[in-house]
């Protein structure tokens, strides 16, 4: 892709054949042909990608942390921090953010560091696709990449390359006053923000103006108690805002602006519009100990970064009727301290194949129309995966006289079945032919259990005719 910098026509990036050329982006188009005429060049679009880039800022706005901001050309950077817990965890979250891109047909890598610098090394130049640098390890982490993951411009980094300097270990141990005497400032604050001793502020991307309020102090805070004490002031006035537009919050950010340029940010959820200020006060509350004060605080801005109208609700209008109890309250409480990942119900789902008959949806998740199946009786619990057990049975359509699973041999007293599912053949062309057989087996401890053999006893096509364990009943 090609642009113009200035009265030059310039590369501006390049796809990975491209590279191992050796070209990179800043090198002239002119040159570029030169020494590859059969090069394709396309016209770059840099507003087209930008917009893009804060669309995509948005999306993870909404659905990850509060604090997300463009990182041009290529990029998109987050403050994570006092929202990790929200998605199961750090490791966790990096996956689930890889796979949905690459599932809406874009290809990231991604990785985690105590500072952007770093972790803008990393994504763009470490081996690997996902990264997660332990705190504290960060110089030793980004040492043996390339001095072009400083975000160094072209001619910096050519002057370091003609010096004999292509790593940032070596580069970090060289003396300050001499690299600042022929390339300027540049390469020491690039340093000191990757290693953390310069602070690097991330302005947070905003599509429409959110119901948000700020408090400003004279003298910084660090006390917990303060802290606490603000909470209780700003929220008020947060929720008097909501109500004029009738809305409740689902996701409120709360961020703290530290006297070093940094900014320490709290995340929480709420599972229905909620605009109840004890309820908000508390669950902000309960999340101070995640902050690092640092120096102190300067400024503190609470913003509900995702409202939606509260639905009027008809209250109780007889004595004689119970009010239904509300736990939103309860599973708030819960979701913000274990996470919304790990609090959740189970509905079900048309079809027959047992592993995807359930799914999991939000604890106060809207109730479905359908129900669960009881044309057949289905196990309380079912294994995360079938698991394979020997056995002996007389075929097609009698049950097991015995099975050994985890090594204890069980004999069988009766048996149920067999209830046959057949393979989802809109799915993909391996279900056009398969198919289980299903029995509810109890063994001679008066214990009982769903197994199953894949085929139908007499055509090797319709499966391996093995068999296997899924569930328990209890």
């Amino acid at each position: 892709m090609a642009g113009r910098e200035g009265r030059r026509r310039v590369v501006l990036s390049v796809d990975l054949a491209a590279r191992r050329l050796g070209l990179r982006p800043g090198t002239p188009v002119a040159k570029a042909q030169a020494l590859h005429p059969d090069l394709l060049i396309m016209d770059a679009d840099p507003d087209g990608d930008r917009a893009g880039l804060e669309r995509l800022a948005l999306w993870f706005q909404h659905r990850i942390a509060p604090i997300v901001a463009p990182d041009p050309p290529d990029g998109i950077v987050l403050d994570t921090t006092g929202a990790d817990h929200l998605h199961g965890g750090e490791a966790v979250m990096l996956e689930n953010m890889v796979t949905r891109l690459k599932e809406s047909g874009i290809t990231a890598r991604a990785a985690i560091a105590d500072t952007w610098g770093a972790a803008h090394a990393l994504a763009r130049y470490g081996r690997e696709r996902i990264t997660l640098v332990p705190p504290g390890e960060t110089a030793a982490a980004i040492a043996d990449l390339p001095i072009e993951a400083l975000r160094l411009p072209v001619d910096i980094i050519d002057g370091l390359h003609g010096l004999g300097v292509s790593r940032i270990g070596p580069l970090a141990g060289m003396p300050r006053a001499p690299l600042a005497l022929r390339f300027g400032p540049d390469v020491a604050r690039r340093l000191d923000q990757a290693f953390g001793r310069q602070a690097e502020a991330i302005v947070p991307v905003r599509l429409q103006t959110p119901v948000q309020v700020s408090r400003n102090f004279a003298e910084p805070i660090s006390a917990a108690e303060t802290i606490a004490r603000y909470i209780t002031k700003l929220v008020p006035p947060l929720c008097a805002g909501l109500e004029e537009r009738e809305q409740g919050v689902r996701r409120l950010d709360l961020l703290l602006h530290r006297v070093d340029s940094r900014t320490e940010a709290v995340r929480v959820a709420t599972a229905m519009p909620v605009r109840d200020v004890r309820r908000l006060t508390r669950l902000l509350c309960d999340r101070i100990e995640t902050i690092d004060p640092g120096f102190g605080i300067e400024r503190m801005v609470l913003t509900a970064s995702l409202a939606e109208p509260i639905l009027h609700r008809q209250g109780v209008s007889a004595l004689i009727e119970e009010e239904e109890a509300d736990v939103s309250d309860l599973i708030d409480t819960l979701a913000n301290r274990v996470g919304t990942q790990a609090l959740y119900r189970f509905a079900p789902v048309e079809s027959d194949v047992p592993e995807r008959a359930v799914c999991r949806v939000p604890a106060l998740a809207s109730e479905d129309a359908r129900d669960w199946p009881d044309h057949w009786p289905r196990p309380t619990r079912l294994l995360p995966r079938p698991e394979p057990i020997q056995t002996m049975a007389v075929l097609p359509d009698h049950p097991p006289v015995f099975f050994i699973w985890r090594g204890i041999r069980r004999r069988i007293r009766c048996a149920d079945g067999p209830e046959r599912v057949f393979g989802e053949w809109w799915k993909g062309d391996a279900e056009l032919t398969t198919v289980r057989d299903y029995f509810r087996v109890e063994d001679t401890s008066g214990e009982t259990f769903w197994v199953y053999r894949t085929g139908d006893g007499e055509h090797g096509e319709t499966g391996s005719q093995g068999w296997f364990l899924h569930g328990l009943f209890e």
